[in-house]
């Protein structure tokens, strides 16, 4: 019977456990491949599809690189031809910005309250907030455009800003940042003599900046890519956000292929620029308050 010493035997583990890690890292990076491919081969298709005619687009069999590449899609969108695409376009970064700005103010100083603030009815109001997360938007879309008909605010940008920027989740997401702001600090700031108003604008909101940053984010994706209620609201070409006025190509006879793939790519620009600039901190504070109570 063959023996084996106790370094041998060392060595077959250490050898077994080895190919194990290869096993699961192949595994792992194959799996990551496939995911990126089949999140990416959209947004490449959508991107070399700008560049072809109705025609290309659904030839046979399928191409990512353009036969005959081609600007017309650019230029008959750029040009207002068909859509006045670059107003729409400003239409939405105004929307986005007014939004999450009022956003950011609103879900702060609500945060601030019901983390730093004791008074009656605190328990039974926050879960009031709380339980409006589970409210789809379809819900409450009839009495919000009944509300927005009676006092006259359709087909305005203040039909969207404005509800928009009441966000229960921002509430909750800043409440819970605004926990861990040592109540140390803010009763030696009320002993110097500052104000409730001065605590929060200098020790609240710069402890509270990465948060602030990733509700910025979220809160500007989010109203970018809203549809549905511009849809509902608005009425005028002029005024419509983009993905409105991209909703327009699609007619009855005809779909506009081409340059409703044009404008979604011009479209993801500024997300993709946002995503690059503050990805390590999206990243870093994405989870703040997460072990708050």
């Amino acid at each position: 019977m063959t023996s084996f010493s106790q370094e041998q035997k060392r060595h077959a583990v250490q050898r077994f456990f080895n190919w194990q890690r290869v096993i699961e890292r192949t595994f792992i990076y194959v799996g990551l491949v496939i995911a990126a491919v089949l999140v990416g081969a959209p947004f490449v298709y959508m991107f070399t599809g700008s560049f072809k005619l109705n025609a290309e687009i659904f030839s046979y069999p399928l191409t990512f690189i353009p036969r005959n590449p081609t600007l017309e899609n650019y230029v008959r969108l750029l040009n207002g031809s068909e859509i006045p695409y670059v107003r729409q376009f400003a239409n939405s970064l105004f929307v986005a910005i007014a939004q999450t700005l009022l956003t950011l103010l609103v879900a702060s100083t609500v945060g601030w309250g019901f983390a730093k603030y004791e008074f009656a009815g605190k328990r039974v109001l926050f879960l009031i907030l709380l339980a409006t997360l589970t409210f789809p938007f379809q819900l409450i879309l009839v009495p919000l455009f009944l509300m927005m008909v009676s006092i006259r605010w359709l087909d305005t940008y203040w039909a969207i800003i404005i509800p928009g920027a009441i966000s229960a989740f921002g509430c909750f997401f800043m409440r819970q940042n605004m926990l861990a702001v040592p109540n140390d600090l803010v009763d030696a700031a009320r002993i110097d003599g500052a104000s409730d108003w001065g605590i929060f604008w200098r020790i609240g909101l710069p402890l509270a900046r990465g948060a602030l940053s990733v509700l910025a984010v979220l809160v500007f994706l989010g109203s970018w890519n809203d549809y549905l209620w511009p849809l509902v609201v608005l009425r005028t070409a002029e005024k419509f956000t983009y993905p409105v006025g991209l909703a327009t190509l699609v007619g009855l006879y005809k779909v506009e292929y081409g340059m409703i793939l044009a404008g979604a790519f011009l479209a993801t620009l500024p997300i993709l620029a946002i995503f690059i600039a503050g990805r390590n901190m999206l990243l870093d504070n994405l989870t703040i308050g997460a072990i708050k109570g």
